[in-house]
């Protein structure tokens, strides 16, 4: 039985299970025409006062503005660029040029290195890198483990909204609480959480976060929330004639247009078939009740499974709540690459390795061959969950 999404999703038809969702989400008909008819329209830049550059600028100014309502944020405080990776080591140059020796930077142990190797690139400088230790085998993070890292020198917290190896979803708002009375900032990896929470800046007091459409049933590209007051504070290699309180301080070159327009595809998915139609804010809040309530059997049908499962060891948090449906285990015997290996000849599609979040593997002993990761989206079923575990039963 094929997903009731198929008849958004092209990918989804061919019968395969995708649950490798976490590495990228599939794209449904709505990002796939907008990227069409705008380069079908003529490919050109901004600021010019022929059709299609018009249709350029309104196009980049909308990705602008619906991002901001993504994020729940003002669109000056939106910059699109090439990937949250490229956005977080522009934001570490800059950080490069305000912290002194002596300074000093926390990172959870659940981040992506996205979210890491910038800031521990600081240790160069004289800057000292805390960890803020998780919780194992569960991966939890406890804000009573962060505080005594603080002091008056921490100059930025890093913590992820979910973790990308074993699903669990730490306490954003306590964390910035927390960093924001030392007179810290914190930046918030949203990358992992998106798909499955709509991400809110505000109410988590971040000063910085990152997302990655292509995760969020986009196309590939990243985008980086700056607290408005601080963007002016901080130095960017940048063309001279750009204001220091612009975002296009961060977003060098050309955009790439084609992926603002899918982007916006996507998000008028998300509106039209898994919210009621609502614009604004309150569309997307609508259709993310919608994703929770899809996913949820899922997570719980697929944790209680894993749980049970004879040959499986399963990492992360063991009851549904304080989680996403994603799944980090093990087959003792077999190593991670051969079990995802006979999934995919089942036609089940998961992950294998470390997943960019090396702090985590190491913490657990599973350098360096990682583990087993699947995860799953709104848009997979029940019966990809029978098959990964049909597979998982048939392994050698």
């Amino acid at each position: 039985m094929s997903s009731p999404f198929a008849a958004h999703f092209p990918a989804l038809r061919a019968g395969f299970s995708y649950l490798d969702n976490a590495a990228g989400a599939q794209v449904p008909t709505h990002a796939i025409e907008a990227i069409t008819q705008f380069l079908s329209q003529g490919s050109c830049n901004v600021g010019q006062p022929y059709p299609a550059s018009r249709a350029a600028t309104e196009i980049k100014a909308q990705a602008r503005a619906a991002t901001a309502d993504f994020l729940h944020c003002q669109p000056e405080e939106v910059m699109l660029g090439t990937s949250a990776t490229a956005l977080t080591f522009q934001l570490g140059r800059a950080f490069s040029r305000l912290f002194q020796p002596g300074d000093e930077v926390v990172i959870s142990e659940l981040e992506h290195e996205s979210n890491a190797g910038p800031w521990r690139a600081l240790e160069a400088q004289g800057v000292a890198v805390k960890l803020w230790r998780a919780r194992w085998p569960e991966g939890r993070l406890e804000p009573a483990d962060l505080r005594p890292l603080l002091s008056s020198r921490t100059r930025l917290v890093a913590v992820t909204a979910a973790s990308n190896t074993v699903g669990s979803t730490p306490d954003v708002a306590a964390a910035a609480e927390l960093a924001r009375g030392v007179g810290a900032w914190i930046i918030v990896d949203a990358v992992h959480s998106s798909p499955h929470h709509l991400p809110d800046v505000k109410g988590w007091g971040a000063d910085f976060a990152v997302f990655s459409p292509y995760k969020v049933f986009g196309p590939h590209m990243g985008c980086l929330y700056v607290r408005r007051e601080l963007l002016p504070r901080l130095p960017a290699d940048k063309l001279w004639f750009v204001p220091d309180d612009s975002p296009q301080k961060f977003e060098p070159g050309t955009a790439n247009h084609e992926c603002l327009a899918g982007w916006l595809g996507t998000l008028r998915y998300v509106r039209e078939v898994l919210g009621d139609g609502q614009s604004g804010r309150a569309g997307l809040e609508q259709a993310f009740r919608r994703i929770e309530s899809l996913e949820r059997p899922l997570l719980e049908s697929t944790l209680e499974r894993l749980r049970a499962h004879p040959r499986v060891r399963l990492y992360g948090p063991l009851e549904p709540q304080g989680r996403v449906a994603t799944f980090c285990f093990t087959v003792p015997g077999t190593p991670p690459r051969a079990v995802a290996e006979h999934l995919a000849h089942q036609g089940v599609g998961v992950a294998a390795g470390h997943y960019y979040a090396t702090l985590a593997a190491q913490a657990l002993s599973l350098m360096p061959e990682g583990a087993v990761r699947a995860s799953l989206l709104h848009y997979n079923t029940a019966e990809d969950v029978d098959r990964l575990f049909a597979g998982l039963d048939s392994l050698p």
